[in-house]
């Protein structure tokens, strides 16, 4: 048995995921709602007087492009377009996460939850990028009309498609060639050499589920994933309720520079699935406690019952009692990353 098969042996969450008939399993027993839920919410959504959507417009935000002709001053820089959507610039690669620039995070054009601002850059102005990164296939991740604009733009028919398994049949849908799209299982990686740096990308479990509707859940999978450049390594959670392999993802893969956890869209009906601010506190320390934290998944959309503001007023009170450094920018603002140097933007204030 070689070094990595007795390393294996002794991980007790790091695996490659598992399947039952057509259904992927979570790496924790976990339950995901479904009707039932639906009923047991409809009663609070009833009751609800929160704040649900901004009470006026929010923005325009808009991200300078030109800003990315030159290198990041710290190795690091992110731009938050808003929810999941965010451009890493890392060591030298480009890497946008779970692009989703579409009107509504729903399979329908005329209902489902809308965006509450519009998106900072628009696609046409998106510099030229060496890697589309996508956790999952839910709409609030996988924008159907993203994914066919960017399929179309010439200066990135290069670019390359990384996601987990089975969702590369969804991006050929929407018109992504696939010789560009590489699925990875849990614990594997894959390398994407640009013009300026190298960055191995590792899909690792979350406790989440999938399906772009009810009746096909489990049928692709679901990821978070380690971005390890030259100098910086960052991690992106995607979704995922609280369970105890955080722990040894941040023993194997971190210590992070930069940890992106999602805060919002959370309910005690559905914990399982979703962090929200304490869950994602409790995660930042069970990966390490190292670094900054990134909160997102939060002020774009409408998809729980709690006012729109709450995710990141409670996170602020979480940082001030855990000693957590947050960095959370403005949306569309591209910021550097520096070790010890928290940023806290007020614009949803």
């Amino acid at each position: 048995m070689s070094l990595e098969d007795v390393a294996a042996e002794r991980r007790t969450f790091l695996r490659r995921a598992e399947r039952t008939e057509k259904k992927y399993l979570n790496p924790v027993p976990t339950s995901v709602g479904g009707w039932r839920t639906l009923r047991d919410a409809l009663p609070e959504y009833l009751r609800n007087k929160e704040e649900k959507f901004p009470k006026t417009p929010l923005g325009p935000f808009r991200t300078d492009a030109a800003i990315y002709e030159t290198p990041s001053a710290s190795g690091l820089r992110v731009t938050w377009m808003g929810h999941s959507s965010t451009l890493i610039e890392i060591d030298g690669v480009r890497v946008l996460t779970d692009p989703v620039w579409d009107e509504r995070a729903s399979p329908l054009r005329w209902a489902g939850p809308k965006r509450f601002f519009a998106p900072p850059l628009p696609l046409e102005a998106m510099p030229k990028l060496d890697v589309v990164l996508i956790s999952h296939d839910h709409y609030d991740h996988l924008g159907e009309s993203t994914i066919r604009k960017l399929a179309r733009l010439g200066h990135l028919r290069e670019t390359e498609w990384i996601t987990s398994l089975g969702v590369g049949e969804v991006l050929e849908q929407y018109g992504v060639a696939k010789r560009r799209i590489q699925e990875l299982d849990w614990t594997q990686s894959c390398n994407v050499s640009a013009s300026s740096g190298e960055l191995e990308i590792t899909a690792v479990p979350t406790r989440h589920f999938s399906g772009r509707s009810m009746f096909n859940r489990f049928e692709t999978l679901w990821s978070a994933f380690v971005l390890k450049g030259r100098q910086h390594k960052v991690y992106f959670g995607a979704d995922s309720g609280w369970w105890p392999g955080f722990a040894e993802i941040g023993a194997e893969y971190g210590p992070f520079d930069l940890t992106m956890l999602e805060i919002g869209a959370y309910n005690d009906l559905w914990k399982e699935i979703h962090l929200g601010p304490d869950g994602a506190a409790r995660a930042f320390l069970d990966l390490g406690d190292k670094g900054l934290m990134m909160p997102i998944h939060w002020g774009l959309f409408d998809l729980a019952l709690h006012g729109w503001r709450q995710p990141i007023e409670r996170m602020l009170e979480v940082s001030a009692e855990t000693g957590i450094q947050l960095w959370s920018p403005a949306p569309g603002q591209p910021s550097d990353v520096f070790a010890g140097t928290p940023l806290q933007s007020d614009w949803w204030r």
